[in-house]
């Protein structure tokens, strides 16, 4: 129900358990059905408070309701679990509607008498009637379901070629294997929705969405930063120095030659043009990038000394 419990009863947010029933109390006596006979106004109007009073006079609903807000509300709960554990008979009774014998003429139950299929009432014995028709329509909005969430973890890999994957997820108390398909470029924290895979919908309404979060584990050899790669590599003082080629992996699994010029310094970076992640959902790669680290080795011997002793003879 969109519109608010509270404006409903006529009560502010602040109203406690006692203004709330003698709230509902006063609206009872004016839209009971024995005091509107054939009108349908009345009807609706008498449900909506009873309603109402199911809610604000519990205190855990009453909770929910507030944090929820009415629409929000509406979805996550059933009629149901509105009027579950609501006691209306003795209120009902004191009014002068109904009777202790269970039959009363008066009772809210008879709203909702008729063939066809039959579930028990929200309101249980409590109204004087145990069941109301499902023709009835009071308890058959259509709501839809909830929303859900999940944290999938994929590797570097899956993310730079895409793949599919199969999780587990709980739904009450069933089970459901979903099959997910990572596209190619997905990058942690982004969202994936899956219409319709949420929790079923109540009354005929639609079933809410389900929505992957990506987390992408650490890799071993690369780092990412949006579509860039970077991957750390050392040389030897010599090699930098005067030059060199050393093999450089890629995420793609292919291993490329890289010259080092001569002169390059410790931290250098070199850019491999479009051996980066794919750009998520568009054309092209990013860069990946290598990281030289210049060795400078702990131990040396003694013809390695007066080498380096020599080279700094000529101020290298």
């Amino acid at each position: 129900m969109a519109e608010d419990y509270y404006s409903i009863l006529g009560v502010a947010k602040t109203a406690t358990v006692d203004d709330i029933k003698k709230a509902y109390r006063k609206l009872a006596l004016k839209y009971h059905p024995d005091r509107n006979p054939g009108s349908k106004d009345a009807e609706d109007k008498f449900k909506n408070i009873s309603e109402a009073y199911a809610v604000l006079s519990d205190t855990e609903k009453r909770q929910e309701y507030d944090n929820f807000g009415s629409q929000a509300f509406g979805q996550r709960f059933s009629q149901e679990d509105i009027f579950r554990n609501v006691d209306l008979n003795d209120i009902l009774r004191d009014l002068g509607f109904g009777g202790s014998g269970g039959g009363g003429g008066g009772d809210f139950s008879r709203l909702f008498r008729g063939g066809g299929n039959r579930r028990r009432s929200p309101f249980g014995n409590s109204a004087g009637g145990e069941y109301f028709s499902a023709g009835s329509g009071y308890n058959h909005i259509p709501r839809r379901g909830n929303d859900l969430e999940y944290t999938l973890t994929i590797s570097l890999d899956d993310a730079y070629s895409g793949a599919e994957k199969r999780v587990t997820l709980k739904k009450g108390d069933t089970a459901e294997e979903i099959s997910i398909k990572i596209p190619k470029g997905i990058n942690s924290g982004q969202k994936m929705r899956l219409t319709g895979k949420g929790l079923q919908g109540i009354d005929g309404g639609s079933s809410g969405d389900l929505f992957i979060v990506i987390t992408i584990a650490h890799h071993a050899i690369f780092e990412r930063e949006k579509n860039d790669l970077s991957i750390n590599k050392t040389i030897s003082f010599s090699g930098a120095a005067l030059g060199t080629t050393i093999d450089v992996e890629t995420i793609g699994g292919e291993t490329k030659r890289l010259k080092i010029p001569a002169g390059t310094q410790n931290n250098t970076k070199i850019r491999m043009k479009g051996y980066g992640m794919p750009q998520f959902k568009k054309s092209g790669k990013g860069d990946q990038y290598v990281k030289i680290n210049v060795s400078v080795p702990k131990k040396l011997t003694k013809k390695q000394i007066d080498i380096i002793k020599k080279l700094a003879e000529e101020n290298l």
